[in-house]
């Protein structure tokens, strides 16, 4: 494949090398993982400067990883002797092709589908791409094979132009982008070990994962200084069961888990609102009862959790503000079954019986610490029971917490908040100190100069809007945060072990210049040429400049 590449011209390079990834099979959680980490491995094994340098080519096997699956770490030294180095870094995992349906035989054949999808009346926008041969269509074409390759690209470039580089650039390849994020939270601790051992001084880690059209006609191209955190919060919701001949003297948990629907998914009442960004309300994602089989009782317990966007709010924040929700609607579920009941025996003559609708809201910290006070030493046996488990990781603390109710010798009915994974920290450029004005300042001027000459509108934005591995490359949040979101989130360093401490030592601002394209994660996935094999590479060349100058 190296020497298919040599003497093209740089677009040329990388649409051959996207071809090439897209071909590959990386699903996320199979053995393609492994397959394309080796393949990329062995690619950059081809040039020149590592065949000076092969101990700065580094594949390394996630610790743990019940899959085996590998990152790989490419080490570029300026001849300068300088610390400064820039990461460069991107995910070649992709999701499955289950969504291509009848043509899932060709989702990683980008001619084949440019062919097919040139005749589909059926959406016309895609139609005129295919004619207009500037779009590679493919599973994995925008998300994000084009990315790695342009990463690659550019790594070739600068191993044979190194007295252009005032600085080092690190690239770095993950698995695991589209699930558990297990690449990327895996290779902290090579990214520290690197660190340590070339004296490198981390300024910036460049993504180049996706950019989209916001809205039709937006031909903007979005460059994040920063990505959004996401937070799982999830509510398990214990009531009383009752018949339903008598289902009035009950709390129905699936009524309350629906007023706390209500109240959050899609809610933008919940947004933070940051002038210019793309912000995004919470997406209710699981909502269901403990009820196995039809019966004539109402269920003990239900469960929903949301998807939850957060960007300058803390974690704990976000938690405090979920319970008030919770409480209020606890208080109004049960202001309404009083009124309820009231009507019910009025109406039918019975006498009234002395109930109560009452429902606790608690943090599973504070729950916690309520059993702690009755002095119930189960706990952590329950948390460590979970050590090995072949449940889905959202599942699992979920059964966690339901054990823990168990605990309650007087069952009270409550809602316990908690974390579930998976866990992503927000990481931003903070503008009100000198770093963060100094990186948006060089970068600005690079854009700036890149409009002119491209004609390309460029504008900066603080959050990448979508999940991004970035999020674990810094963690601002203090100890006492980091303390709480490990005490609401059962077993977390079983579940989703995520190294908050080496984060927080890190401390690398994550910049996304991405490749340009369309449909995401849908069957017509495409990838825009000229601009992401085109203007794309030399973009982040200049920005690597940039970010390496004194």
């Amino acid at each position: 494949m190296f020497k298919r590449i040599q003497g093209l011209q740089i677009e040329q390079q990388i649409e051959l090398l996207t071809r090439e990834l897209i071909e590959i099979q990386s699903y996320s959680g199979t053995n393609g993982e492994i397959h394309k980490a080796e393949w990329l491995f062995n690619f950059l094994q081809s040039f020149s400067y590592y065949q000076v340098h092969p101990d700065h080519l580094i594949i390394r096997e996630i610790e743990n990883d019940s899959y085996e699956r590998k990152n790989v770490f490419a080490l570029l030294k300026s001849p300068k002797n300088t610390t400064k180095t820039v990461i460069y870094f991107a995910h070649f995992d992709t999701v499955g092709t289950e969504d291509f349906g009848s043509i899932q035989a060709i989702a990683h054949n980008p001619d084949a589908l440019e062919k097919y999808f040139s005749t589909y009346k059926s959406d016309e926008d895609v139609m005129a791409d295919a004619q207009s041969g500037e779009w590679l269509f493919g599973r994995g074409s925008l998300d994000m094979q084009s990315g790695v390759a342009v990463h690659v690209a550019n790594l070739l470039y600068f191993s044979e132009h190194l007295d252009e580089l005032d600085g080092n650039i690190l690239v770095m390849f993950n698995p695991d982008e589209e699930r558990q994020h297990t690449g990327i939270r895996g290779a902290l601790s090579e990214l520290i070990r690197l660190k340590e051992k070339y004296a490198l001084e981390y300024v910036a880690a460049l993504n180049n994962d996706l950019i989209s059209p916001l809205y039709p006609e937006d031909s903007n191209k979005y460059i994040y200084t920063g990505t959004a955190g996401k937070l799982l919060p999830c509510f398990a919701v214990f009531g009383r069961e009752a018949h339903v001949g008598e289902s009035l003297s009950g709390i129905d948990p699936t009524t309350i888990a629906s007023e706390i629907n209500l109240r959050i998914n899609q809610n933008l009442d919940l947004v933070e609102k940051i002038e210019g960004e793309l912000v995004l309300p919470p997406s209710c994602l699981y909502f269901r009862d403990d009820k196995k089989q039809y019966n004539v009782q109402t269920a003990l317990s239900a469960r929903l959790y949301f998807n939850y966007f957060y960007y300058e709010k803390t974690p704990h924040a976000v938690l405090d503000g979920l319970a008030k929700i919770a409480e209020e609607a606890c208080h109004e579920f049960e202001a309404r079954l009083k009124t309820s009941y009231s009507e019910f025996v009025k109406l039918n003559q019975l006498p009234k019986r002395d109930l109560s609708w009452t429902v606790e809201v608690t943090t599973l910290e504070n729950y916690i610490g309520y059993l702690q006070g009755l002095r119930i030493n189960e706990i952590d046996r329950i948390i460590e029971g979970f050590q090995n488990t072949d449940l889905d990781e959202r599942e699992a603390a979920y059964e966690i917490v339901d054990a823990l109710q168990k605990l309650d010798p007087e069952k009270k009915p409550r809602v316990i908040i908690f974390y579930a994974p998976p866990f992503l920290p927000s990481n931003y450029l903070n503008l009100n100190n000198e770093r963060g004005s100094s990186l948006s300042e060089k970068i600005q001027a690079v854009l700036e100069k890149e409009a002119t000459e491209t004609g390309e509108i460029f504008k900066l934005r603080k959050y990448f809007p979508y999940l991004s591995d970035g999020s674990f490359l810094s963690f601002e949040d203090s100890e006492e945060e980091i303390r709480s979101l490990k005490r609401n989130f059962p077993a977390l360093d079983t579940l989703f072990p995520i190294p908050l401490e080496k984060m927080k030592e890190l401390n690398i601002p994550s910049i996304n210049v991405g490749v340009y394209g369309k449909d995401a994660h849908k069957w017509t996935e495409r990838v825009y040429k000229p601009y992401s094999f085109g203007y794309l590479p030399r973009l982040i060349r200049e920005i690597t400049r940039a970010l390496l100058q004194d």
